[in-house]
């Protein structure tokens, strides 16, 4: 069942054409990796999917079927004050919060026992009563996972959760999206194209178009098209190494 479809879709900011004639579809409990270079359009893309910016052309529909749907959404940034006095725990409940009455929130035992089962789930169940700004990177980055699931979305949204973390902590979260993937539909930014024959089934390369392939669809041809310059890949076992071919004009150092 498709559950994401994007029909020629164009977007601009000003006169700045941000994404032009876009056309894919995803289908339910796809693991699908968006790649491309900075300023291709990538957090665009992830603005309209999300609803926080309209197209300027064509149609956005997301899982017409469902009639509440919930998308779970770990941002690429979290910063917060240092001082801030919250731990675990009370950020993964926050993900609770759109079924509170403002201004007077209360968490009932059934919260907090639904909260304490995601923290298992994504194992740092241990850290639940850790200070914020005490974690990991690693850590945060699997709070935050927490934190979107606690609210048992249809589809998952992350924007690079795998960014400036160690490369344990980063197969760690790979491996549990990869778990996740058996029941939920994931869609994740990603830079990383080393990952894209292990985990990702599908791949949107945006550079102001995008190409929607499935992984096995890649080629030098397709990666030099979307990141506008010359590569080459080679792998040995599962994860594929990518090295980047000399322009033209450039000597060997």
């Amino acid at each position: 069942m498709k559950v994401i479809s994007f029909e020629n879709v164009s977007a601009w900011y000003g006169n700045l054409l941000a994404l032009e004639n876009v056309n894919f579809q995803i289908e339910e409990k796809d693991f699908t990796g968006i790649i491309g270079p900075n300023g291709g359009g990538k957090s665009t893309l992830l603005k309209i999917l999300l609803g926080l910016k309209k197209p300027d052309i064509g149609k956005v529909t997301v899982n017409p079927d469902c009639k509440n749907l919930i998308l779970g959404y770990v941002p690429q940034f979290t910063t917060f004050s240092k001082d801030f006095p919250i731990n675990v725990m009370d950020v993964v409940l926050m993900g609770l919060i759109r079924n509170k009455k403002f201004p007077f929130i209360k968490f009932t035992n059934e919260d907090k026992e639904k909260s304490m089962y995601v923290l298992e789930k994504v194992g740092i169940a241990n850290l639940k009563d850790r200070k914020i700004n005490s974690l990991s990177g690693g850590q945060l980055q699997k709070v935050m996972i927490a934190r979107a699931l606690v609210a048992d979305p249809h589809i998952l949204v992350l924007d690079e959760p795998v960014s400036n973390i160690d490369s344990k902590s980063e197969t760690e979260i790979y491996e549990l999206l990869k778990n996740m993937n058996n029941y939920m539909t994931i869609i994740m930014v990603s830079h990383n194209t080393a990952m894209i024959s292990t985990y990702f089934k599908t791949l949107l390369c945006v550079n102001k178009n995008v190409y929607h392939h499935q992984k096995d669809e890649m080629d030098m041809e397709t990666l030099e098209r979307i990141y506008g310059c010359p590569m080459e890949l080679f792998a040995h076992g599962k994860i594929p190494h990518r090295i980047m071919r000399n322009h033209k004009g450039v000597l060997n150092a």
